[in-house]
């Protein structure tokens, strides 16, 4: 891969560039085609995106047309969107060949609310296949849409998944932002894995309507930008109600402004004892940890209080393979060139496995087969576990407590955050003196405080000197 000396225009994050283009003092044209060009130049080798628009450069051009009165917030911002997101008149694929032929003829709604914030469409993002819900053991960005997508810190390091292709995208300035879902750790775990910021919101903030699913009790859309404060301006966009998602329907939209002064006495509990961390999320976690003290937060040490009961009993997957299956079906019936039901993908998966089952279909076939009042008992005693372990006598204990936020080292800790659909947050974090590919740590806060989060996580980025860029 040919380094290249980015331009100017890629150094500014979402909230410089949307006020120079509303401005005038950049052009959303010069904007988009400084991008595509970028994009062009580094995907080859990168495989982070699947499908590029055709149409983003004359929506730029006409964007600039624009008196600066009707300008959005996000006026010429170059975005990328996850392929399980629908975008009118490309292809929504999910990662697999099967649905190369589906093109969606209208936006989901958070794609719609990014086209009249002023965002340009670059295109779609590569993704873990079927968000990594196809198998077990597949690698972290393959599809076989788009290919094996690479961690521009390193061909041999882990790019994260789901939303592998819009994490590596917005660390590799590919595009300004990016759209990820996750439905546990889809978005944070891209967001660590290539340095830069992944905010999984509140469950239901973020209209899933025209997302492929996997569980309709975890799955949600949301941001990977390069500051906290450009996933604050996004989420405000695309936050709302819409009428075919009930859980969106449930929650208010907050004032999603960054507060001054957020961190000075607030409480914060750091999780030091978690399993399995490496020596670089350690560090990474004591210097947040140190950092916190000197903003005047206050740090408790805690452990998350199911930790045991979770460490022995293990995760299960019943409560998505229950869900899997009924709600693909429902967004597979409306496809008119590809598989119309999870069947259907089984079988046309079976019929060419050189292309399309490279690492099998084992949680396919799992979720298919989950019907009966045995898998309903089963699934329903699930779900209740899930969340008496992670909300009643997990988070909501620890929030009781009086802290105002969360923090876990690296990502762990985002399969709790997932299951009790509360908002978290990849943090990037680099110590003094170290060098090398980027780690971090997981803020987590309690259900429809998104703002709160944003805001303390804003003043910790900044402090932090904002996010590295790899050397590409």
């Amino acid at each position: 891969m040919t380094l290249t000396t980015p331009d100017p225009i890629l150094d500014l994050d979402v909230c410089s560039l949307a006020g120079a283009t509303r401005r005038g003092d950049l052009t959303a044209s010069e904007v988009t085609r400084t991008y595509l060009a970028r994009l062009h130049a580094l995907n080859p080798h990168l495989h982070a995106v699947i499908t590029v628009n055709p149409d983003a450069q004359e929506s730029a051009d006409a964007l600039d047309t624009l008196p600066e009165a009707q300008r959005g917030p996000l006026h010429g911002v170059p975005v990328l969107i996850k392929d399980n997101i629908d975008v009118a008149g490309l292809p929504t694929s999910a990662g697999s060949r099967l649905l190369l032929g589906h093109v969606p003829a209208a936006d989901a709604p958070l794609t719609a609310r990014l086209r009249d914030a002023g965002a340009v469409i670059l295109g779609k993002a590569n993704m873990t296949e079927w968000a990594n819900f196809m198998t077990v053991g597949m690698s972290n960005g393959y599809s076989s849409a788009g290919g094996q997508t690479i961690n521009p810190w390193g061909d041999t390091l882990d790019t994260g998944g789901s939303s592998s292709g819009s994490g590596v995208a917005v660390a590799a300035r590919l595009c300004a932002a990016a759209i990820g879902t996750e439905t546990s750790g889809s978005i944070v775990s891209p967001a660590h894995q290539n340095g830069v910021i992944g905010l999984k919101p509140t469950l239901g903030l973020v209209p899933r309507t025209g997302v492929v699913p996997i569980s309709h009790s975890q799955d949600t859309a949301g941001p990977i930008t390069r500051s906290v404060r450009d996933a604050a301006l996004i989420l405000s966009v695309i936050a709302g109600p819409d009428l075919h998602d009930e859980a969106s329907r449930l929650l208010p939209v907050p004032d999603l402004r960054i507060r001054k002064a957020a961190l000075d006495g607030a409480h914060v509990g750091i999780i030091r004892d978690e399993p399995h961390v490496s020596p670089a999320e350690q560090a990474a976690l004591e210097h947040l940890s140190a950092l916190l003290t000197d903003l005047n937060a206050v740090t408790h040490d805690r452990t998350f209080p199911t930790r045991q009961e979770l460490n022995e009993s293990g995760w299960n997957l019943e409560v998505l393979e229950y869900e899997f299956r009924g709600d693909l079906n429902a967004y597979l019936a409306g496809v008119t060139h590809g598989p119309r039901s999870l069947q259907e993908v089984i079988d046309a998966n079976d019929r060419d496995p050189e292309h399309l089952l490279r690492y099998g279909q084992t949680l396919l076939h799992a979720a298919q087969g989950t019907r009966g009042d045995a898998s309903e008992t089963n699934y329903r005693r699930a779900r209740d576990r899930d969340l008496r372990l992670t909300r009643t006598r997990g988070f909501d204990q620890l929030f009781a407590g009086g802290l105002d936020l969360l923090i876990f080292p690296g990502i762990h800790g985002c399969a709790l955050a997932a299951k009790a659909g509360y908002p978290s947050l990849a943090l990037p974090v680099t110590p003094p003196g170290t060098d090398g590919p980027p780690s971090g740590a997981l803020l987590v806060a309690p259900a429809g405080q998104d703002s709160q989060l944003l805001s303390l996580a804003a003043h910790l980025n900044l402090e932090l000197g904002g996010v590295r860029f790899p050397p590409v």
